[in-house]
């Protein structure tokens, strides 16, 4: 299989980045939300990890130029604290 090739990842309301390499991550956030949106998913739980908050600080950057993010924040203490970021999606209207 060639590393060029898309990967499915099925649409659900929680995104691990682990699996992705850091150079991926900007890139399969969004498109990853785009379609989450485009399914009718108002909110998605992205998780990046702890670490020393790399990957989070990424993430975030990225959610806040997104014009379809209506909100994000750190999940709470059961749903990883810092280590994963809740993002509230603006509904999509015919797109």
């Amino acid at each position: 299989m060639n590393d060029d090739e898309p990967v499915e990842i099925p649409i659900e309301d929680t995104l691990d980045l682990h699996p992705f390499r850091p150079g991926e991550i900007r890139d399969v956030v969004e498109e990853y939300l785009r379609e989450a949106r485009a399914r009718g998913f108002r909110q998605v739980r992205l998780i990046h990890g702890r670490g020393i908050g790399v990957q989070r600080a990424n993430v975030q950057s990225l959610l806040g130029k997104l014009d379809f993010v209506e909100e994000f924040h750190d999940a709470d203490p059961t749903g990883g604290g810092w280590g994963a970021t809740v993002v509230l999606l603006r509904q999509a209207r015919g797109e």
